[in-house]
């Protein structure tokens, strides 16, 4: 019996689960039971599917006055220990958490807004960070202590096409690369004119590739290996190696959400949803296998796609965020759902779920808790936008953390909080 009012989530969860303890397995889709908000700190078990469910923030009590959420799926909310992990509010302000504890430790006065932190491979004190919007420098700051600086300066290290660049940035939807070592950044000027692409070693402080382009992007990325800058667009999505010198089509379309992940035998795995597909595809394409051509090229074949499950032919939809950031559980991804639905009128198996998929055919499928989101409703006055609410769940390195966003059914009011699975360590298998 879990005790009551317990705060240490870490410890509870640790001794949570049996040696025999095993994931539910399947595309499950049981009754959600009934359960009401738990108190923040308070180990639950999750009412289907047996996992360790805590609720990690309490907007109510903390620096908020509308919500504390996981910003994105894309990115880290834990750091490279899983001691610490972030929180995005309504005022643009970002927070750090005791990952153990969950006691709000500071808020991060160094960033604000759309500064797309992304944490330090292995100093669990550090998080890089770009100035709101992006702009010129990449920086760093010691969490810690609230001190900034610089770890990188492009301006006058740039191609002769980037010499107005103004925002350096990812439009909040990249990474660097596994090992922290290479990032890759779309360029813009002062207003917002799309000047090219780059990829940066962090590591040897130096451009690595460039091409100039005027081509609108919606965001782009560096692979987790670095091998590949991977940016999607109106022309479709494309992975150009880190040199630009030759180049793979992933998709003829803009794409959907996605991430990069790494598969089991240490390839790049893209890893999205493909809507106009006759069966309404989740599948993910091997980057490294994918034939390349020539960067001057007009064409290229598209990438061979594996298809994990599909939505159509259970006569559902839902729309997905993909968490590809297991970098140390490679061949899984992390995967979350809402506004989902059917034409009967009955719940889809992947509605409002969180659950880990097998990289692979016919892949293992590990339901892992129902999200308990709802739409906001209808003239909602309140601010909360049904954005703020998706769940965007996002992993630590070891697929044993996860975090997710969630109004646990109020759709009235703004009322979302952060809700933490933590998971043994290699029960994925």
């Amino acid at each position: 019996m879990l005790a009551a009012g317990a705060s240490n989530a870490a410890t509870l969860c640790d001794n949570f689960y049996s040696p025999a303890f095993e994931l539910a397995q399947g595309k499950l889709n049981p009754k959600m039971a009934s359960r009401s908000k738990p108190a923040k700190g308070v180990p639950t078990r999750e009412a289907n599917f047996n996992t360790c469910l805590v609720r990690a923030t309490d907007h109510r009590t903390e620096p908020s006055d509308t919500f504390v959420r996981n910003d994105y799926s894309r990115r880290q909310a834990f750091n490279t220990s899983s001691s610490y992990f972030i929180t995005y509010s309504n005022d643009g302000s970002w927070h750090l958490y005791n990952a153990n504890t969950l006691k709000h430790v500071r808020r991060l006065t160094t960033m604000a807004g759309d500064a797309e932190p992304q944490w330090h491979p292995t100093n669990a004190n550090i998080l890089y960070y770009l100035p709101t919007m992006g702009g010129t420098k990449l920086m760093k700051v010691d969490v810690r202590t609230n001190k900034a600086s610089v770890a990188a300066d492009f301006k006058g290290r740039l191609p002769s096409w980037a010499v107005s660049a103004a925002h350096i940035r990812t439009n909040s939807e990249g990474s660097p690369s596994a090992n922290g070592r290479y990032w890759g950044f779309l360029v813009y000027d002062a207003s917002w004119n799309m000047l090219g692409h780059m990829v940066w070693d962090l590591q040897q402080n130096r451009l690595v590739g460039s091409r100039k382009t005027s081509a609108s992007a919606d965001n782009a990325s560096i692979s987790p290996s670095g091998r590949w800058f991977v940016v999607s667009g109106a022309n479709g999505v494309w992975a150009w190696s880190a040199d630009f010198s030759k180049k793979k089509k992933i998709d003829a379309s803009i794409g959907a959400h996605s991430d990069i992940a790494i598969g089991p035998s240490g390839n790049d795995y893209y890893v999205t949803v493909d809507y106009e597909s006759s069966n309404g595809d989740v599948f993910f394409v091997d980057l490294d296998k994918c034939p390349s051509v020539s960067a001057s090229s007009s064409s290229a074949p598209e990438c061979p796609r594996t298809v994990l499950f599909s939505m159509y032919p259970t006569g559902g939809w839902a729309t997905f965020h993909f968490s590809g950031k297991a970098y140390k559980k490679p061949g899984w991804v992390l995967v979350s759902s809402y506004d989902a639905g059917s034409r009967d009128g009955s719940s889809p198996w992947f509605k409002d779920k969180v659950f880990a998929v097998q990289l692979k055919a016919s892949p293992k499928i590990y339901p892992l808790a129902y999200t308990r989101r709802v739409p906001v409703a209808s003239g909602d006055t309140t601010g909360a936008g049904n954005y703020w609410s998706e769940p965007h769940a996002t992993t630590n390195r070891a697929f044993t953390r996860i975090s997710f966003n969630s109004n646990w059914g109020n759709s009235h009011g703004v009322d979302i909080d952060v809700y933490t699975i933590k998971l043994p360590a290699d029960v994925l298998k």
